[in-house]
């Protein structure tokens, strides 16, 4: 035994380099996982359309990041290798290249059969190399009706081209003749993707960036135009704002700005270009971008697929419509002594996220209500929990928004929001220099008399009404009053800039959760083969978490990884992961959940929470979890798993290669239909002792918000108090 134990207290010193598998190689079979869900026809035609919409989008952010990442390391420290895969930075570049160009074959293959079905129902992509007389003529009157908008610039063929930003798609032509050429950069921002006419009862899709260099020698009647190309420039996108703070003030909204400002300058890691060109007027046009001919991606798929919003057709292209439930059982004025009974648990986006909303309203509401204190990630254009939190400042309770203005991409919307709703009356503070507050943790503080309750909500998705219903995640909402005082101490600590202390009830990264998670997985060692692990997460690859997940294996623990995207440990390798499975869902709704399970029956113990198991949600970011305690939230939790267990519709199994496959058996087996099935009709009763329904004046205060007006966000949210 003593000699086991030996063996068990390094297992990675014993395994196998292959064992681990780089986090890019692995990220990028999972969007592999997506394109394929592209290509299956079992899925309507144009939810196929969406996944190539997804693949492209995927891929575009992929690059801009850890692209840009990796490019970084292999000028800084090309010597140092990934301590998972032993391999140095220009390989991994070079694999990602690689496999890119591999994927890129199937997705076009995709998108010509995708064409063709489109046209088959009635929606035709015009395709200008082949095009019809009447279609040439009506889509030469659309071209004349955005002439206006087109500003051709003309350079020398020596000069340096103007900036290209990135993300944005651009006509450029080679004009004139051997002796004097010219260059035509035309930036297409201005202009729509897409537009369209019908035909016969035939919708014709005009890709406007076909249409513009179709037509070109009309817009450049002078010029002798040799060639012309749509070109997009993919940027690097890792700039921290420690490359900004020697030239910003100590505003961290300000440096923030910066710093967007900074990123849309980065150097590019990708280019992509539809239409030929010669090799002499491509090496050119790489030449001036500075970039490396392996970047360089010609591909025949259009880079905006957005068109896929315009087309109607029958209802059997679509998904069949699911709509989140929106009624769980309480009104308005019913949530606070339901909560004080009775833990809720929310299954999203199979129930709505309007429930919270109306929490806000009534805790607005509540004259016993003191505080509420929120941390913000990521919210929608729209956002009714911001002005539901902002109608709470105005009718004088303490509102803290802690919102992280570091969520990549969502920079400038949170810049927005933090400005907005500090003119609403909230205190908003920030994340904390080192570590982004990536938690979905809200508590409700009331007095009675002299004593002090809370209420406190734990989520693994942003509080955010638009991807509430894309995404599939959870929230717990408890009255336990030692998660209220945990969460108490977290907000206390993040408004005084510091680091959440350790907590007892819940699970605070960084300091809590590695700890606790590492302390329950050797609880399941210690069962050996009695021990059971089932983790459901977006990513995995942190060293120290993947060595106990090996012990668990080694120890005889039956180990279940429902592991969305990355996840860069082997299942199955003899010796090492034996007992793990993994598994990756990929279907009509993005998963996002995050559940950690250990033990089975009466000894199980069951938390949701905001973290995955990536280095970064371990060890630089404040994460909350909460433990799911009554029968009624456990059952649900354990529903969550067994729908995922049961699936062979929409999950693929992981094999020991790396490699991912559909198991036999699928049809109607698919996970997020069965919870569908669960969550849209599952209500919840109000305590027996409610008060009377709320007053009319507050219940029209917890109306329905606006929507957003063409002014944007700012307009949007000063229409809600005018």
């Amino acid at each position: 035994m003593a000699t086991k134990e030996k063996e068990k207290k390094s297992p990675a010193s014993a395994a196998p380099e292959s064992i681990y598998i780089n986090r890019e190689i692995s990220w990028l079979a999972f969007n592999l996982r997506v394109l394929q869900e592209a290509a299956d026809p079992a899925v309507p035609l144009l939810e196929r359309l969406k996944f190539l919409m997804i693949y492209q989008s995927n891929l575009e952010e992929f690059y801009r990041v850890r692209i840009g990442i990796l490019s970084h390391r292999a000028i800084l420290t090309p010597d140092k290798a990934d301590p998972l895969s032993g391999m140095l930075p220009d390989a991994v570049i070079n694999e990602v290249l690689r496999v890119t160009r591999e994927q890129q074959s199937m997705m076009e293959s995709i998108w010509k059969a995708i064409r063709e079905e489109l046209r088959a129902n009635k929606a035709d992509v015009l395709d200008f190399k082949k095009i019809s007389k009447v279609d040439e003529l009506m889509s030469k009157k659309l071209f004349g009706d955005i002439r206006g908008l087109l500003e051709p610039r003309l350079i020398d063929v020596n000069e340096n081209l103007p900036f290209l930003w990135s993300g944005e798609t651009y006509i450029i032509a080679f004009l004139g003749r051997a002796a004097e050429q010219k260059l035509c950069i035309l930036p297409l921002n201005r202009v729509p993707a897409y537009l369209s006419f019908e035909i016969d009862g035939c919708q014709k899709i005009v890709l406007t960036a076909q249409l513009v260099r179709h037509f070109l020698p009309l817009l450049l009647k002078k010029e002798n135009i040799l060639q012309s190309a749509i070109v997009e420039v993919t940027r690097n996108a890792d700039v921290f704002l420690s490359d900004v703070e020697d030239h910003a003030d100590d505003d961290l909204r300000h440096k923030v700005s910066t710093m967007l400002t900074k990123r849309r300058r980065e150097m590019p890691v990708r280019v992509r270009i539809y239409g030929k060109l010669s090799d002499t007027a491509r090496a050119l046009l790489l030449k001036k971008l500075r970039v490396p001919e392996d970047r360089v991606f010609a591909q025949n798929v259009p880079f905006d697929l957005s068109f896929r919003s315009c087309i109607g057709g029958a209802a059997s292209l679509r998904y069949e419509e699911r709509r989140p439930a929106r009624d769980i059982g309480l009104k308005k004025g019913e949530y606070f002594s339901y909560i004080e009974k009775h833990d809720l648990l929310m299954c999203f986006p199979f129930q709505s996220m309007m429930p919270f909303v109306d929490l806000i309203y009534e805790a607005a509401d509540d004259p016993e209500v003191l505080s509420i204190k929120i941390t913000l990630y990521r919210m929608s254009g729209s956002s009714k929990i911001a002005a539901a939190l902002a109608y709470a400042a105005d009718k004088g309770k303490d509102v803290l928004c802690l919102l992280e203005l570091r969520a990549r991409f969502d920079e400038q919307n949170n810049i927005d929001y933090s400005e907005m709703l500090e003119d609403a009356g909230c205190r908003v503070i920030y994340g904390l220099p080192e570590h982004k507050v990536h938690s979905k943790l809200c508590v409700i503080t009331r007095q009675h008399g002299g004593n002090f309750s809370r209420i406190t909500q734990v989520g693994t998705g942003n509080y955010n009404e638009v991807t509430g219903e894309q995404y599939t995640d959870l929230s717990l909402i408890t009255a336990r009053e030692e998660a209220g005082l945990d969460a108490e101490a977290a907000f206390a600590a993040l408004a005084n800039g510091e680091i959440p202390p350790e907590a007892h009830n819940l699970w605070i990264a960084p300091l809590t959760f590695k700890p606790r998670l590492m302390e329950m997985l050797e609880r399941e060692i210690a069962k050996g083969e009695k021990g059971r692990v089932a983790i459901k997460a977006n990513a995995l690859n942190n060293v120290d978490v993947m060595e106990k997940l090996i012990e668990c294996s080694q120890a005889g623990v039956k180990v279940e990884l429902f592991i969305r995207g990355i996840c860069s440990l082997r299942p199955g390798v003899p010796g090492m992961t034996d007992n793990v499975t993994v598994r990756s869902v990929v279907g009509r709704w993005l998963e996002h959940s995050r559940i950690y399970s250990f033990g089975e029956g009466e000894e199980q113990r069951l938390f949701i929470g905001s973290g995955d198991m990536l280095n970064r949600n371990l060890e630089r970011r404040v994460e909350a979890f909460i433990e799911a305690v009554t029968p009624d939230t456990r059952e649900q939790l354990n529903a969550v798993l067994e729908a995922l267990r049961n699936d062979r519709e929409k999950s693929r199994l992981m094999l020991s290669d790396g490699t991912y496959v559909r198991e036999k058996g699928g049809e109607g087996t698919s996970s997020q239909e069965a919870l569908y099935r669960i969550f849209s009709v599952r209500k919840v009763s109000p305590a027996e002792e409610e008060t009377a329904e709320a007053p009319a004046q507050e219940k029209a205060a917890a109306a329905a918000v606006p929507e957003k007006p063409r002014g944007g966000i700012r307009a949007w949210f000063k229409s809600i108090f005018s």
